[in-house]
């Protein structure tokens, strides 16, 4: 017979979980009726001056072949920097330096520098073009980014103001030529660039370029890393002009994609610290989500398929007329912290689908609130289920102690705070001294916590259920916390909601289903992982990658508070789920001695251990 609802086989309300699915219509007909069109720039009647054989003259017969090592801790750098300087010279344009110093993961502490040339227009408000010089140090970094620097150097040539040339009309705003270090290595210069600038409030856009000669199909980036985007008005510019490119076959960000963006903010390209802080900005780019091999990015494939002309012809003559257009167009695009999705000529406003993301977890919060009110009216005992999940909190917060006290002595590379890169040997060896003793220090947390944990008598259905009641409370408590962090988050977090509140419903007669959603649940986590191995080609090492973020200060620490919450609650449900559980024991439930006492009278009887096992081998010899 099966068992009726409210029981406790049958503790959870399919009724008022279903119902509670009709506010999700109201949100779902918002986003499909959001959807707007977005107005671009009209862009002016202009003679290309782009030359593209300038551009690789550049490329290839001095940047590659003469500094073919660009990483920041090159010898070369501080001649690469004279030669940048010495490019601007020869414009007409005066070059300023921004020496400063960071700490790369896998360098050290670096000098780095920054190169700017400004062309004074009649607006003090500034348009910059954006490039970074340095590269892996791995290869002759041809595209990456020997191609972007190339075409800002070739873009400036159009401002040259020097004798024996007709000097171009003054611009209406200010333009900025900007040449960053460390680029490669999370978007170093340009993350100091846009903090001083950010003060200022002065910077109208930003053109990055940045590996555009590759093989790859063209394509404009837009993400940050928060949960922003850059401003439409831009976006539909840039996508417009380098569609209009002759032979031009683009590629755009896929809108699942894109939505993973918002939900993990996270990219390697030099728009996002602009875009976090609100700074129009996008990157003309060929390449993926990771920087080109740098392997097959060497002087020998310049000649070769791995450098294609005719993408840096169409993105160098896209980017020439967007700068046309955002200095001579109206109105500018807005400084915003807004978000959206980009569907190729419409847009789907951010705020929509964070509203639908948020009633798409309320069923679960019903389910789960409706469960917790069920149990008080059956006076179930809660406190030794609370103090059970306190235990777990207790022992997971003392690994994100411990792994904070390893980051602050030095045990993990160090950093700052950005992505680091995957081509640094930082993201490729591993601490294995470091994670040897983590891991045996977690292990002796783990023993000090199971003391308390261990079932010393059966578990009632009651206490069962407590238990489940006050994990899966704490879960959405947690999902909470992320809806107010970041809404586009709980994509990660509506899997294990959704599957783990049917838990106690199974817990009794079907043991494996439990097994089965919680692992349904972990999908969610898993998915975390999986975006970030496959978008930068890491593979197992994403989970040493994630923690690195984590060390170098990049991961939000209140993320990690959350996500320590929700391991604990995890962990309870894992030990309901294979009949390990048990609530906290009352007093008189206890070992006598605690487990340190035990494990420092064992230690303290060694001796006798060893002298007697001595004597019985004397004994067994004669």
């Amino acid at each position: 017979m099966r068992p009726r609802p409210g029981s406790l086989e049958r503790p959870l309300s399919a009724r008022i979980y279903r119902g509670a699915w009709f506010v999700v219509v109201i949100p779902l007909l918002i986003v499909a009726f959001s959807a707007a069109r977005q107005q671009t720039l009209a862009v002016p009647t202009l003679f290309a001056s782009f030359d593209r054989g300038a551009v690789v003259q550049t490329l290839g017969e001095e940047l590659v072949l003469k500094y073919p090592n660009r990483s920041p801790d090159a010898t070369s750098s501080g001649a690469l920097r004279d030669w940048v300087k010495g490019r601007f010279k020869e414009l007409g344009l005066s070059a300023q330096v921004d020496r400063f110093d960071a700490r790369i993961p896998g360098l050290g502490n670096v000098s780095l520098s920054n190169i700017s040339a400004t062309v004074r227009g009649r607006s003090s408000t500034e348009i910059v073009v954006l490039a970074h010089r340095d590269n892996s140090g791995q290869g002759g970094g041809a595209n990456d980014n020997a191609s972007g620097t190339a075409s800002m150097l070739e873009l400036a040539r159009a401002y040259q103001d020097q004798p024996g040339y007709v000097s171009p009309p003054q611009p209406a705003h200010t333009i900025v030529f900007l040449s960053t270090d460390g680029g490669a290595f999370g978007a170093i210069g340009a993350e100091r660039f846009a903090k001083l600038q950010s003060t200022k409030q002065r910077v109208a856009a930003v053109i990055v370029l940045d590996s555009i000669a590759g093989t790859g199909k063209p394509r404009v980036l837009f993400n940050g890393d928060s949960a922003n985007s850059s401003s439409p008005f831009l976006v539909a510019t840039a996508y417009r002009l380098l569609n209009a490119q002759p032979d031009a076959v683009i590629t755009h960000t896929s809108p699942v994609h894109q939505l993973l963006d918002l939900a993990l903010p996270f990219s390697l390209y030099e728009q996002a610290p602009f875009v976090t802080r609100g700074i129009p900005a996008i990157t003309f780019t060929t390449a993926g989500d990771r920087y080109p091999n740098p392997l097959t990015d060497t002087p020998e494939n310049i000649s070769k398929s791995h450098l294609r002309k005719a993408h840096l012809t169409q993105i160098g003559q896209a980017s020439e007329q967007l700068l046309a257009a955002l200095d001579q167009g109206a109105p500018e695009p807005r400084v915003s912290n807004a978000s959206y999705i980009y569907l190729g000529g419409r847009f789907v406003h951010g705020w929509a689908i964070q509203l639908l993301l948020f009633a798409s977890l309320i069923p679960a919060l019903v389910a789960i609130v409706d469960l917790f009110a069920r149990c008080r009216r059956r006076h179930f005992a809660f406190r030794p289920a609370l103090r059970s999940l306190g235990r777990r909190l207790g022992f997971w917060f003392s690994l994100l102690a411990l792994f904070w006290l390893f980051a602050l002595i030095g045990l993990w590379p160090k950093g700052a705070g950005r992505p680091v890169s995957p081509d640094s040997s930082a993201a490729t060896s591993l601490p294995l001294a470091a994670i040897v003793v983590f891991a045996f220090l977690a292990f002796g947390a783990w023993l000090l916590t199971r003391n308390r944990l261990l079932p010393r008598k059966e578990v009632s259905a009651e206490e069962e259920l407590a238990g489940y009641a006050s994990a899966l409370l704490v879960v959405a408590g947690a999902s909470l916390a992320v809806a107010w962090l970041n809404g586009y988050a709980l994509l990660f977090l509506l899997p294990p909601l959704h599957a783990w509140i049917w838990m106690p419903q199974l817990r009794r007669y079907r043991p494996w289903a439990c097994l089965a959603l919680l692992a349904a649940g972990l999908l969610g986590p898993f998915l975390v992982y999986w975006e970030l191995a496959s978008r930068l080609h890491l593979g197992l090492s994403v989970v040493w990658y994630v923690s690195e973020l984590a060390a170098v200060g990049y991961i939000r620490f209140s993320f990690l508070i959350v996500t320590t919450i929700l391991a604990a609650a995890t962990a309870q449900l894992a030990a309901l789920s294979v009949g390990r559980y048990a609530p906290y024991p009352a007093a008189g439930e206890r070992p006598e001695t605690t487990l340190p006492r035990r494990i420092a009278r064992r230690v303290a009887l060694l001796p006798q251990y060893w002298s007697k096992a001595r004597a019985a081998r004397q004994a067994h010899s004669n």
